[in-house]
């Protein structure tokens, strides 16, 4: 199958890339937001093919996927087909919507035909998706393996962009932590911050060496570097909001609403390195479990065919 698909989320991206199809990625000289093509950190097969405007409308393809509003326009000028009505199309939604009283109407209900996939059962509920046929496909991980050494007595956290999105993902909370323990921020433009941005191919070994991961957002999807951390196998502490809560067990690490609780419990676990150990591999094996690639990449087949039938 030829599966059409801008290259927006990498961390995503690489996951669904492992799948059994090709998969052709918008390419521009200048690499922008529209056309940044293959991956220059991430490790992506063969099977990913960069497509010019000229090529895209000369390609064959079976069902386009659409991730953000202006790409419905823009998948129209690239292949000269709409969406949803001269070749298949599903949705892939990202993201929580930007009003939390569930009131935002998805830009999915506008295209005629189309699928709507949200990555997280809190997205679905959170988004007005009005009559369009949509699912859950939770995310799915390229195994780093277990990797946690955790010798380093400190936390850290990985947030991209901290100083625009601010409280949105707990940026604002960093220096509250901070006044108990030390913690290290890494993430796309932290550097207003403190933080460094750290090559994905280096990323796991750096988080593998603290021994325990932060994560602080208030108003996000379910974060895959903390998916990552915890394949790693390492501890989480986190704030119990949007789909956090049912994505850790209780015996993977600790999950809270009350920033004070969880600073405290945050302090006494990185003085308990046995017990880091024990909360990291129950994290890893319950991340294996849910967030396997083996079964995301089942689903997403699964639907692919039955759209483009």
């Amino acid at each position: 199958m030829n599966i059409f698909l801008w290259h927006v989320h990498g961390s995503w991206t690489t996951s669904f890339v492992q799948g059994p199809h090709r998969y052709l990625v918008p390419v521009l000289p200048d690499r922008g937001p529209d056309g940044l093509g293959r991956a220059e950190t991430w490790d992506w097969p063969d099977t990913v093919i960069e497509v010019t405007p000229e090529g895209a409308r000369e390609a064959s393809i079976d069902v386009v996927i659409l991730q953000r509003p202006h790409e419905l326009v823009l998948a129209t000028t690239w292949l000269g087909r709409r969406p949803g009505i001269d070749v298949p199309v599903v949705y892939l939604e990202h993201n929580t919507p930007p009003d939390p009283t569930g009131t935002t109407v998805h830009v999915a209900t506008e295209i005629p035909g189309c699928s709507l996939v949200h990555v997280t059962a809190f997205n679905a509920t959170y988004w007005d998706n009005g009559d369009v046929p949509w699912t859950v496909i939770d995310h799915g991980i390229v195994d780093p393996g277990y990797r946690y050494r955790g010798d380093d007595p400190s936390a850290c956290v990985a947030i991209n962009d901290p100083v625009r999105r601010g409280r949105a993902v707990g940026a604002d909370l960093l220096p509250f932590f901070e006044q108990r323990f030390p913690v290290s921020l890494y993430g796309m433009r932290s550097e207003a911050l403190g933080g460094a941005d750290v090559p994905q191919h280096l990323m796991h070994e750096a988080f593998a060496s603290h021994r325990v991961y932060l994560h602080l957002s208030r108003w996000t999807s379910l974060g895959l570097s903390l998916l990552e951390a915890m394949h790693l196998g390492m501890p989480v502490v986190a704030l119990a909001a949007t789909a956090v809560p049912s994505a850790i067990p209780t015996d993977a690490g600790i999950v809270e609403t009350d920033v004070r609780v969880l600073r405290d419990a945050a302090a006494e676990l990185l003085q308990d390195p046995e017990r880091c150990v024990q909360l990291g591999k129950a994290a890893r094996a319950a991340a294996l479990e849910r967030f396997g690639l083996d079964r995301f990449l089942g689903e997403w087949d699964a639907l692919l065919e039955e759209v483009a039938a």
